[in-house]
């Protein structure tokens, strides 16, 4: 048994008071609730890629810190081509990456710890995870990177992409690096030509991930764009998420069909949330939208919906199997559900005033958030990556999270993303993007967008807000 000087006399546990705003139990003192920084990773997190020119390595980066963001986890893209044509102005040609071209090779050096830098400066001040986007093949260069991952306290994980498909190779030359800066005043015979001569510059020195000599490294290995995958020593929650995410892409071209339910009942009375049917709007718009896809005639077209009445009517118009997703279900409004939003702002001002401060975070009592929605539609929207052409039937706040993970939007954009009823928004993946095309199908309907409002703290609000001065200040 211990002595009692041996015993530690920890502080008694501060009051814990709830976070008006995402309704969760947070430390306070004196009645301000104390500054936490919520963090998904144990500590920061330095993605590498590796692999020769035009494997894809760009494509794989931009995605990836597009998923990671939308999940919550602040990331941030470092091109470290970008950083050599700031330097270099005009590219002339591929002379440049000769390995025997000191000049060149000096410079890229140099480009390569300006990113670093930059990426040191960035996981200091909050970000969580920083995308080193460079070719990377040499086991040297690998090595000075984790050398300085070390010195700085940050995790490494590496992502090769091996390519031998020469189909692969070029389509991903026509795609993207013919529209490359480099390549702005050249024609396509010329450009193709000089990029597959700087490829040929990398292959003499490139020296792949190897099980054997790389052993102690965390990477995954992605072969022929993912017909097979090695994945070794991943060691922690966000390397996991990592490899489940781009084990689940594909390039195989498709588009993705998102639509919301026809008119309920419930919208024309200005009411959200709720389970209520079709109005006769709803229905017509329902027809429209079985003639759209005969016409459209889609390939292999899989059908999903929510659990909720007025999606599933919607699709039982269509005359085709349709498969339906509890997680697809609208936003939970808890106590405000069926309310008017002026009704919510007589009986609920607090509620009302904190949802317009902060809309992707604010959490509706017995309810939910855009961030617990996010949260909710991640199987699903790592499901439809691995699909090819999908019509989803879904609702407002549903498909906004759904738009703003294609098209790249912030948590502050996203809750104010317009989608209207009566509308299809066909989304075609691109190399480096997302192309939208809206096509209304003439169905009149309400319209229950709600523009972001001009926020401005007045007493009544400073007053609701008074118990967490520090809301603004919360990192999530």
């Amino acid at each position: 048994m211990l002595d009692n000087e041996e015993f530690i006399v920890e502080p008694s546990p501060r009051e814990l008071t709830q976070n008006p705003l995402r309704k969760i139990w947070m430390p306070c003192k004196n009645g301000h609730i104390a500054q936490r920084r919520v963090c998904m990773t144990n500590c920061p997190t330095l993605i590498v890629t590796v692999g020769l020119p035009a494997r894809g390595k760009t494509y794989i980066s931009k995605k990836l810190t597009r998923y990671l963001n939308w999940i919550g986890v602040p990331t941030k893209e470092f091109n470290v081509g970008q950083y050599r044509r700031e330097c270099l102005k005009t590219y002339k040609s591929f002379e440049f990456f000769r390995p025997d071209n000191e000049e060149g090779l000096k410079i890229r050096r140099q480009c390569a710890m300006a990113a670093l830098n930059d990426v040191r400066q960035y996981l200091s001040v909050g970000g969580q995870v920083a995308v080193f986007d460079a070719t990377n093949t040499t086991r040297e260069r690998r090595e000075t990177i984790v050398k300085f991952a070390e010195q700085n306290g940050f995790k490494v994980f590496f992502v090769e992409s091996v390519c031998e498909d020469p189909d692969v190779i070029a389509q991903n030359i026509v795609q993207v690096k013919l529209g490359s800066p480099d390549y702005i005043h050249c024609n396509t015979e010329e450009a193709v030509e000089d990029f597959m001569k700087r490829i040929k510059c990398y292959e003499s020195s490139y020296q792949p991930l190897d099980e054997i000599l790389d052993r102690d490294l965390s990477y995954i290995k992605i072969m022929d764009v993912g017909r097979r995958y090695l994945v070794n020593r991943v060691l922690d929650h966000i390397q996991s998420r990592i490899v489940y995410y781009l084990m689940n892409i594909h390039i195989t071209p498709r588009s993705i069909y998102l639509c919301r339910h026809g008119e309920s009942d419930l919208n024309i009375k200005g009411r959200i949330g709720g389970d209520s049917g079709l109005s006769s709007r709803g229905k017509e718009f329902a027809k429209h939208l079985r003639k759209f896809l005969q016409d459209q005639n889609i390939k292999d077209l899989k059908v999903w919906t929510s659990q909720m009445k007025r999606t599933i009517q919607t699709a039982e118009c269509l005359g085709v199997p349709y498969e339906q997703w509890k997680s697809l279900n609208e936003i939970d409004a808890g106590v405000c559900e069926e309310m008017m939003y002026e009704e919510i702002q007589e009986h609920y001002p607090l509620e009302f005033a904190l949802r317009d401060q902060d809309k992707y975070r604010y959490r509706y009592p017995k309810g939910e958030s855009y961030e617990d929605l996010v949260q909710r539609l991640e199987p699903v929207m790592m499901e439809l990556e691995r699909q090819e052409n999908v019509l989803v039937i879904c609702h407002q706040a549903v498909m906004r999270c759904f738009l703003a993970y294609f098209l790249d939007k912030t948590a502050v954009e996203l809750p104010y993303l317009n989608c209207p009823l009566h509308t299809v928004l066909k989304l075609t993946p691109m190399a480096y993007g997302c192309k939208v095309e809206s096509i209304y199908l003439g169905v009149d309907c309400v319209n229950t967008h709600r523009d972001r409002p001009e926020v401005g703290i007045t007493d009544s609000k400073q007053q609701c807000l008074s118990a967490d001065d520090n809301l603004n200040l919360l990192q999530v």
